[in-house]
């Protein structure tokens, strides 16, 4: 590990210590934690925005994916909503395995976490892991990934490093979610070839010409050529301190074309918020926060839909 990463996980340690062991045993707090990605965040600041409306006081901290397992597995975290499997499967399984952290319903399903290619490049050969490698020049022998010490960008090290596919003179490029998906608009521009960490719910999909390859399994990045479903994960115990907040969350399942659409609203509009886009699907989709709100109440055991229908209204 790096001296600046290391330094970088010392300060968030410290910061999420000082942000949430003040108030580790306040009465109707809930603790969300969630990591810089656009389609995690929709989903957070939603949920967060709900509780609060019925009374609880919901708060949420923007980690990596090792430091929010950390915190949920030392009662500094609550919630975890981005739980993508089977690619967290190296960082999620010993906190699983342990008890510290329980695995609760799914949040989404049917989607898609691999490596991806601009339409040209897929049409030109390149549509397998298997092809990467016989681009390797047109390629610069990179791929491109987010952020430092997420679990795609582990799959790549690995790949890489046990040289599958005969990656192993590729080198990874780590990025943010922003910084990556401004390289591959750039590289289409000009039409030149680029292998990426792409996923789906995403405005990527949307706004980038752009293919999933094909030749993920188990020992990549899952079954299915990349497919995932994402669950909501708890700290040890959470869900018996607040059962009305555990049947909210195992209501909590969010369809795919909410994440898409309000990722494509904020993608058009960078002067919009996550919540306002997450808001603004639902006004239109009723139905759906009507299901996650079955069996729900507020904090002072009133039904949960008046209120939470009232504020998504307004």
């Amino acid at each position: 590990m790096g001296k600046k990463l290391m330094r970088t996980l010392v300060i968030l340690t410290f910061l999420l210590t000082l942000g949430f062991s003040s108030n580790a045993w306040a009465k109707d707090q809930v603790r969300f934690v969630y990591v810089p990605w656009t389609c995690v965040s929709v989903k957070t600041e939603v949920a967060e925005f709900i509780l609060n409306k019925l009374g609880y006081d919901a708060t949420s901290m923007m980690l990596s994916v090792p430091i929010a397992y950390q915190a949920l597995a030392t009662n500094e975290a609550d919630v975890f909503l981005g739980n993508w499997m089977p690619t967290m499967k190296s960082i999620a399984a010993p906190h699983f395995e342990s008890g510290n952290v329980k695995q609760l319903d799914p949040v989404m399903e049917n989607c898609k976490y691999t490596l991806a290619v601009p339409t040209y490049a897929y049409e030109g050969g390149l549509q397998h892991f298997e092809d990467i490698a016989k681009f390797a020049d047109k390629l610069d022998h990179r791929i491109y990934g987010i952020e430092e010490g997420n679990d795609g960008n582990e799959v790549i090290e690995m790949m890489i490093n046990e040289n599958m596919f005969g990656l192993g003179d590729f080198e990874l490029i780590p990025s943010s979610e922003t910084g990556m998906l401004s390289q591959v608009q750039s590289y289409a521009r000009n039409q030149e070839w680029i292998v990426f960490l792409g996923w789906s719910p995403h405005w990527m999909n949307n706004i980038i010409d752009m293919q999933y390859l094909k030749g993920s399994d188990e020992t990549t990045f899952g079954e299915n050529d990349g497919t995932a479903t994402v669950y909501i994960n708890i700290r040890s115990g959470f869900d018996q301190e607040q059962p009305n907040v555990a049947k909210f969350l195992n209501n909590f399942l969010v369809p795919i074309d909410m994440v898409n659409e309000a990722m494509t609203m904020l993608h058009e509009d960078n002067t919009l918020e996550h919540l306002d886009a997450g808001l603004a699907w639902l006004r239109s989709n009723p139905e759906v926060y009507r299901s996650w709100m079955d069996g729900v109440t507020t904090v002072d055991g009133e039904p949960a839909l008046p209120i939470v229908e009232a504020a998504i209204a307004n």
